[in-house]
C-alpha cells in the first residue's frame, strides 16, 4: 500500500486520536476521539502503524533532519552552510536558540511518532492473531529508533559522564490521549532511555521474521543492525560486534558492486539497504536532497562541501567520483541528489566497519580480520587496499567517516571516538540541542541542558 494512501486511511483513526499530541505536553487538545472507536478493528490498527512509519518518515525525522543537522553540527571544514534559514546556520555553528524551529520540530515529530507506535502497542489484543507479532515488532521497532536519536541530540553522550546520572529525554510508553497535568513529566536519565531502545530492539527482533512485504518494512535484520548501532555508541563493543557479524554473516544482503548505486533510487531498495525510508513522486519525503542538492537537480544547494573532505579520498576511490559541481563550481555530494530518491537509514557497510572496529579494538577476528573487512570496503571503490594485517584503528575510523559521509554519522561518531571539531571537545554542551522552549514553558517537570539556561 503507498503511504500516501495510508494518510487519508488514518485520517480519521490517527489524527483525531492523537491530536494535540504531535506535542505530547500540548496544553490542550482541540479533539479527541473514543479509543473505542479508532482502535476497535484489526485494520484499524494497522493503519495506525502505517501512520507511524508514515510520521516516522517525516522531513524533520528520518526523511532527513535527524541526520542532516547532527552532520552540520560535526562536519567541522569539510562542509559549509551557505543557505538562508537561519536555524540550521545555528546549528552548524553550535549556537543555538532555544526557540529554534528545526530543534523544536525533531521533538515534536519524534513524540508524534512514539505516540502512534504507543497507539499501536496498546491495542494489539484486537490484532489478528496471525499478524500480531508482526504489528507488535513493528511498532517497538519504530519507537526504539525515534527515542534514540532523539536521546543522542538532547542529552549528553552515552560515554560522557555518568549515564545512570545524565538527563535523557521523558520515556512514554502509553498513547497521550487527554492533556493534563498527568502529562507533565521529567526526563528518564539517558541509561534508562538506552535500556528501553535495547528491550524494545530485542523485542522486535525477536517477534519479527526474517524479511518483511518488499523489503520496507522493519524486520529482524533492521532490529540486529539498530542494535549494534546503539551498542557502538555505548562503547559495548563485543555486543555491537556479535550483531553485525550474524547479520553479515546470515543476512540477505551484499553490498552493490557500484558505490553510487546505493543511493538515489526511488520506492526500491538495494541488496545493500537493511532499512531505508521509501519516497516516491507521490508520497515520501527526502530532506536531504533539499539542502545538499543542487538547484539543477531540484534541490536549494545549501550545503557546500569543502576541498579538505575531497582531500580525504584517493584519486582512484570511486567514493570521490560520486561529489559534483553545481554550474557554479560549488561541490555537492551525490548521494542525495534524486528528489524521489530513498533516504538510506542503514546500510550493510556499516556493518563491516562495525565489525572491523570492534575486532581492533577488542584484538579478536569473528567473522573477518579487520583488515580484510577494510578491504572489502575499500575494494568495491577501487581504492588501494591494505596489505594483511596492517590496518590499525585510525585507519578503521578514517575508512568510517568517507564511506559514511553526510548520511548522519559525524556527530555521533565524534562523540563516541571522543574527538573534537573546529576546537569544540566531544562532550561540549554546544553539542547538545536544548530542550525546545515551548516544551519548558508548557511542562514544569523539564530541565534545560547545560549552556541554555534554567
Amino acid at each position: 500500500m503507498n503511504m500516501r494512501s495510508v494518510k487519508y486511511i488514518t485520517a480519521f483513526v490517527s489524527l483525531l486520536l492523537l491530536w494535540g499530541c504531535k506535542n505530547i505536553l500540548d496544553v490542550q487538545p482541540q479533539q479527541s476521539i473514543s479509543e473505542s472507536v479508532a482502535l476497535n478493528t484489526s485494520d484499524n490498527v494497522k493503519s495506525v502503524l502505517m501512520g507511524a512509519y508514515d510520521n516516522l518518515g517525516d522531513y524533520y525525522e528520518y526523511g532527513g533532519q535527524m541526520y542532516m543537522l547532527p552532520d552540520l553540527m560535526g562536519v567541522g571544514h569539510e562542509a559549509q552552510w551557505t543557505g538562508t534559514y537561519t536555524e540550521p546556520g545555528e546549528i552548524y555553528r553550535k549556537d543555538i536558540h532555544v526557540d529554534n524551529g528545526f530543534v523544536r520540530d525533531t521533538w515534536l515529530n519524534g513524540y508524534t511518532t512514539i505516540n502512534d507506535a504507543n497507539n499501536v502497542l496498546s491495542a494489539l489484543d484486537v490484532v489478528d492473531s496471525g499478524d500480531r507479532d508482526r504489528v507488535e515488532g513493528e511498532a517497538k521497532f519504530i519507537r526504539a529508533i525515534t527515542y534514540f536519536q532523539l536521546v543522542r541530540l538532547f542529552a549528553k553522550d552515552y560515554q560522557d559522564g555518568d549515564p545512570s546520572q545524565n538527563l535523557g529525554v521523558p520515556i512514554k510508553l502509553k498513547p497521550t490521549r487527554t492533556i493534563d497535568k498527568s502529562a507533565n513529566i521529567p526526563r528518564n536519565t539517558v541509561q534508562e532511555v538506552y535500556d528501553q531502545i535495547i528491550k524494545d530492539l530485542k523485542d522486535a527482533k525477536s517477534k519479527l521474521s526474517d524479511h518483511s512485504p518488499s523489503y520496507v518494512y522493519a524486520d529482524k535484520y533492521a532490529a540486529s543492525a539498530f542494535l549494534a548501532r546503539v551498542y557502538m555508541q555505548q562503547g559495548e563493543y563485543a555486543k555491537a560486534r556479535d550483531e553485525a557479524n550474524n547479520l553479515i554473516n546470515n543476512g540477505p544482503y551484499s553490498l552493490v558492486s557500484n558505490y553510487a548505486d546505493a543511493f538515489n533510487h526511488s520506492n526500491t531498495n538495494t541488496t545493500e539497504d537493511i532499512f531505508a525510508m521509501q519516497v516516491t513522486n507521490q508520497d515520501g519525503t527526502n530532506s536531504l536532497q533539499t539542502f545538499y542538492a543542487s538547484q539543477n537537480n531540484g534541490g536549494r544547494g545549501d550545503i557546500d562541501i569543502q576541498q579538505s573532505h575531497l582531500n580525504l579520498y584517493g584519486a582512484n576511490d570511486a567514493r570521490l567520483d560520486l561529489f559534483y559541481q553545481d554550474s557554479n563550481g560549488i561541490w555537492r555530494t551525490g548521494k542525495w541528489k534524486n528528489q524521489y530518491g530513498n533516504v538510506n537509514v542503514i546500510r550493510l557497510a556499516e556493518m563491516y566497519l562495525d565489525r572491523a572496529e570492534c575486532n581492533e579494538r577488542l584484538n579478536t577476528t569473528v567473522g573477518a580480520t579487520p583488515t580484510e573487512d577494510i578491504n572489502t570496503i575499500r575494494s568495491r571503490s577501487n581504492a588501494s587496499t591494505y596489505a594483511p594485517g596492517t590496518v590499525t584503528l585510525p585507519d578503521i575510523l578514517a575508512e568510517r567517516h568517507i564511506e559514511l559521509a553526510f548520511e548522519g554519522h559525524f556527530l555521533f561518531d565524534l562523540k563516541r571516538t571522543k574527538g573534537d571539531i573546529n576546537g569544540v571537545s566531544w562532550d561540549s554542551p554546544r553539542l547538545v540541542y536544548p530542550i525546545p522552549q515551548r516544551e519548558m514553558d508548557a511542562n514544569p517537570e523539564l530541565k534545560q541542558n547545560e549552556g541554555y539556561g534554567s
